[in-house]
Order: structure tokens, then C-alpha cells, then sequence
């Protein structure tokens, strides 16, 4: 838990994701449906998650943002355009199923050395342009999943080195997936945040 911290907050202002102004889940002036029972938990944990990830970019340059503070490779902004684009691929996943997302069995060198520049902030990338990419990515995938009739709905995994044959996840699996990976990911964050300036996520 973020010490003294408020409750996290989504770019638009909403501390909820239930779809109600008001944390009651009723349904918000715009008319979205309100969002409860188990499918609700879920964004919430992957929304706070987001916020630990997002918090620690708080008051950085876009150099100190593109700093490789540690031995690795990693830096923040590059942190973050990753697991939008996790997020992104695996919300494509709940719709579409393993065509929306990359071919990893036959990708080439040029795809990995595009995949490596997912872990970079590159020249003419802003930390704020980034944030508001994460930020529109999350926004739909609360709308798509609000939406879902059923979370235990299906597709089987796209062929990788990683992923046993035939398996299937249904949207609740990818959903956890992203829980786990956003909040792992929050943590390297953190590691690398200190190493940039000192600054603390806890204590």
C-alpha cells in the first residue's frame, strides 16, 4: 500500500470504475452500465495496479523518464509503453481471440528489434504522451469488459514458445494475467525510480 496516498485515479478525475460518479455503482450521467459483482473487482485491482505504475513516474522529465537507472535495460516510460501494449494485444485477445495478437511463432529479427523499442522511450516520445496512451488503453478495456456477457467466455492462446498447445483462457484468465503483470511490473518500476532520484513508492 502507497503510504498517505490517495485512492487511484483515472485521467479523467473518476476514482471508480464501476461506471457510477459516486463509488454506489448506479449507472453515470453519460448512461454507461454500472459494473458489479466480480467483473468489478477485477478492473479495481487492475486499475489500483495502473496507479502504482503510474505513480511512480510522478514529477520526472522525459530524460529522467528514458533513463536506464539500473544494470537492466529498463526505464520508466519504456516500462510504461509496454504494458500498454500488453494491455492492448490481450484486450484484443477477449474480443477477437489469438488473431489479434502478434505472430510470435514466425516473428523475425526486425519484429523483436520492434518489440525491444516497446521498452525505450525514443526520440520524440513525451512521458505525457505515453501516460495518455496507457490511459485510453485502460479506458477500453473497462468498457469492453463492462460489456462482456459472460467473463468465462474463451479463445484458445496464440502459438509462442510460452504457451502450452491448446490451452484456452477465458476473459476472467486475461484479466488476472494483467493483474499480475501490471503489478510486477509496478514493482521494477519502483526499483528503478529509486535509482533515479531516491524517491519511494513506500515508506
Amino acid at each position: 500500500m502507497i503510504v498517505n496516498e490517495p485512492a487511484p485515479r483515472d485521467p479523467a478525475g473518476s476514482t471508480d470504475v464501476t461506471g457510477s460518479t459516486d463509488g454506489t455503482g448506479s449507472p453515470d450521467a453519460t448512461g454507461s452500465p454500472a459494473v458489479t459483482g466480480e467483473r468489478a473487482e477485477l478492473l479495481e485491482t487492475l486499475a489500483k495496479q495502473r496507479y502504482f505504475l503510474r505513480f511512480t513516474t510522478r514529477d520526472l522529465t522525459d530524460e529522467q523518464a528514458g533513463l536506464r537507472s539500473t544494470a537492466g535495460e529498463l526505464c520508466l516510460g519504456g516500462l510504461v509503453k509496454h504494458v500498454t501494449a500488453v494491455e492492448r494485444n490481450w484486450l484484443g485477445f477477449i474480443q477477437e481471440g489469438p488473431s489479434a495478437m502478434p505472430d510470435f511463432a514466425s516473428m523475425t529479427e526486425e519484429d523483436f528489434a520492434r518489440r525491444a523499442d516497446e521498452f525505450r522511450l525514443l526520440p520524440g516520445e513525451t512521458l505525457a504522451g505515453v501516460l495518455a496512451d496507457y490511459a485510453d488503453v485502460a479506458g477500453r478495456t473497462e468498457e469492453v469488459v463492462a460489456a462482456l456477457p459472460d467473463l468465462d467466455a474463451s479463445h484458445p492462446l496464440p502459438k509462442a514458445p510460452w504457451f502450452e498447445p491448446g490451452v484456452r483462457w477465458s476473459a476472467r484468465r486475461v484479466l488476472l494475467h494483467l493483474i499480475a503483470e501490471t503489478s510486477q511490473h509496478a514493482g521494477h518500476a519502483d526499483i528503478l525510480r529509486e535509482s533515479i532520484d531516491g524517491a519511494k513508492s513506500m515508506g
